[in-house]
């Protein structure tokens, strides 16, 4: 039986990887280079710590990565709270007040800095649902390495085989599978860039999920 589910954040819980992607365009503009739509979306899913080694290996800066990340997390952060229209994923948050009704453990697990995670869940008033958050930061490699989601598991002291992950992305769900966990893949309107045929289900509404569906999962 399920008993716990590991949310990804991104694309998942909220609509925020437009705002990512929006404001990397501004700080590529900055150091002058050019990341294609191609490129950009392979990253989706990495720590930042991973996209911003592979983008300093690909056009041969000479930044910290720290530095980058840093003021790619500024320009987020004065994106975020200037943004009016950013918001749930229709049908997430009654999908987590019926599991947190019915004594489901939810944690996200997400490849962004804890801060954040923290920005998002104060904003839309998720942190009396989820008993623990974990950030993709505090791993040595990111999605699609498993480390995550192990962890997330080993928080909420949940064999694997009684958990799931909500992913939307081909790295989250490579990171799933690998950890051996069953991955419900979620696919928003006019995302058509990340393969998700690892998947062990695709839903296109969160309304096609419930505790009760949740629980009996096998």
């Amino acid at each position: 039986m399920i008993t716990t589910v590991i949310f990804d954040m991104d694309g998942v819980l909220v609509n925020s990887e437009p705002l990512h992607h929006e404001v990397s365009l501004v700080q590529f503009g900055q150091l002058n280079i050019e990341v294609t739509n191609e490129i950009f979306a392979t990253f989706t899913g990495n720590s930042n710590k991973m996209i911003y080694q592979k983008i300093k290996d690909r056009f041969h800066l000479d930044h910290e990565i720290e530095d980058l990340i840093a003021a790619k997390n500024r320009l987020f952060i004065e994106a975020f709270d200037k943004k009016e229209d950013l918001h749930l994923m229709s049908g997430v948050k009654d999908l987590i007040v019926d599991l947190y009704n019915n004594g489901m453990q939810l944690v996200v697990a997400s490849s962004s800095e804890m801060e954040i995670i923290n920005k998002v869940f104060e904003r839309f008033d998720l942190d009396k649902y989820f008993k623990y958050k974990v950030s993709g930061n505090d791993f040595p490699e990111s999605k699609p390495n498993p480390a995550i989601f192990l962890k997330a598991a080993e928080l909420a002291q949940t064999p694997i085989e009684n958990c799931i992950v909500i992913e939307d992305s081909t790295n989250g769900i490579k990171a799933a599978k690998a950890a051996g966990i069953y991955c419900i893949a979620y696919k928003s309107e006019g995302v058509d860039n990340q393969d998700q045929s690892l998947a062990d289900t695709v839903i296109y509404d969160y309304r096609e999920l419930n505790y009760q569906i949740i629980k009996s999962i096998n």
